[in-house]
């Protein structure tokens, strides 16, 4: 994770940028969003996997009450993997205005040269082209994620299924986070995937590092401003010199 052109180590420069007092106020928006909507995930799922249960072993014999223990961890596993998609999905859609600052400040930082994304009061202009902007990568994801689903049902392919979605999920959170850097550089949609592809093992690595601490219980919360920071890096350091030349404007 070291390395320096590895992508995991782009998710602990990440880590340390967030940590610097001229852009602590920039995580806090993200952050607070973060936990709420996990925190509020987490009570929900909890709620319905007891109804579930229950429902279920209304209709056994009393002396099966104990399967209660072998299904709640099964169904756990269910229900985080749903907390997961839902979390990632969630998140960014409402943080998309301020994870745009967040980059921008790390951009700043790093180069000490100013972008001009024209400010906060931009950045309220600039809610709804960010919530369209994610709605176009759901949109993404979900035409691909919906054959993707289908391996798990064909016998023999299905045991490389969780390998196949675990790796399309890592390009999925690639492009999540860096399209926030390349976006305040205005590069499209189409530009970001083309720039990606030409550097896959340092997105993969990147985004695979991402997938990691976002399954992990309470790490999960710093999940996303530290990706964002450390997706800015990565642009600044690997990519920005590759891309299209682009002036931004407010």
């Amino acid at each position: 994770m070291k390395n320096k052109h590895s992508g995991a180590h782009y998710l602990l420069e990440g880590l340390r940028l967030i940590r610097q007092p001229g852009l602590r106020r920039y995580v806090i928006i993200p952050l607070l969003i973060s936990t709420l909507v996990f925190a509020g995930a987490i009570f929900g799922i909890s709620i319905w996997l007891e109804s579930l249960i229950n429902w279920m072993l209304s209709y056994l014999p009393a002396w099966l009450d104990w399967l209660r223990y072998l299904l709640w961890p099964l169904f756990s596993i269910a229900g985080v993997l749903i907390i997961f998609y839902s979390f990632s999905i969630l998140t960014n859609l409402l943080a998309a205005p301020f994870n745009g600052m967040l980059a921008e400040a790390v951009e700043q930082y790093l180069t000490g040269q100013t972008i001009d994304t024209g400010g906060w009061k931009a950045l309220m202009k600039d809610v709804l082209p960010s919530i369209a902007s994610e709605l176009r990568k759901l949109l993404y994801f979900i035409v691909r994620a919906a054959p993707l689903g289908l391996l798990f049902l064909i016998p023999g392919i299905n045991l490389a299924a969780p390998f196949i979605w675990a790796l399309f999920s890592a390009w999925m959170l690639t492009i999540e986070y860096l399209d926030y850097p390349m976006a305040n550089h205005l590069l499209h949609f189409s530009e970001q995937k083309k720039l990606l592809r030409q550097r896959k093992l340092l997105s993969y690595g990147f985004g695979g590092s991402s997938l990691l601490m976002t399954m992990i219980p309470v790490v999960n919360f710093f999940a996303m401003p530290v990706s964002v920071a450390g997706a800015t890096a990565m642009w600044v350091e690997e990519l920005k010199v590759m891309g299209p030349a682009r002036t931004n404007h407010s």
